[in-house]
C-alpha cells in the first residue's frame, strides 16, 4: 500500500496539476468549499447534516452557510416535515460553481489518460471498477468496457 500512495504523490507531482487562477483569486474559504461539496454530493440538507458531514461544528456549519446564502451560492427554506428546521441547497449559480470544480476533475483525470493504449486503460479501467467496489460494497459484478 505505501507504494501505491507513493506513486499517486509521484504522479501528483510528474503532472505538475495546479490550482486553476480563478480559484486562487476566489474569495471562498476552504470551509465554505466543503459545504458546497457536502450539498451537491448529498443534496438538499439540514444544518445539522451539513455539520455531521464536514466534520464541524452546527454554530461554524450556520455561519459558513449564511456567507454562502449572501454570495448567493446557496439558499435556505423550511423542512416541510417540522418548520422549525431549515434546509439548505446549492443555488443555480452554487450548482454551475459545483460543476466548474467537477470538470476541472475531470480534464485532470483526461490528462493522466492521455497517451495510454487500449490495454493500457483497459487494466486502468478494471482497478477503477475494484476501487469503486471497494469504497461501494458492491459485488463484484462483470465490468463493462471503457
Amino acid at each position: 500500500m505505501k507504494d501505491i500512495l507513493r506513486l499517486a504523490d509521484e504522479i501528483f507531482q510528474a503532472t505538475g496539476i495546479s490550482v486553476p487562477e480563478e480559484w486562487l483569486s476566489s474569495n471562498l474559504t476552504v470551509a465554505q468549499l466543503r459545504v458546497l461539496l457536502f450539498l451537491r454530493t448529498e443534496g438538499p440538507s439540514r444544518m445539522g447534516s451539513i455539520a455531521a458531514g464536514i466534520g464541524t461544528t452546527l454554530p461554524t456549519v450556520t455561519g459558513t452557510v449564511d456567507i454562502l446564502v449572501k454570495k448567493k451560492l446557496v439558499e435556505r427554506r423550511d423542512d416541510p416535515e417540522d418548520r422549525r428546521l431549515v434546509i439548505c441547497e446549492l443555488t443555480p449559480d452554487g450548482t454551475h460553481l459545483m460543476r466548474l470544480v467537477w470538470e476541472l476533475g475531470q480534464q485532470q483525470m483526461a490528462a493522466l489518460l492521455a497517451g495510454l493504449d487500449h490495454e493500457e486503460l483497459e487494466k486502468v479501467h478494471d482497478v477503477a471498477r475494484l476501487l469503486l467496489r471497494n469504497v461501494t460494497g458492491a459485488s463484484g459484478a462483470s465490468p463493462s468496457s471503457p
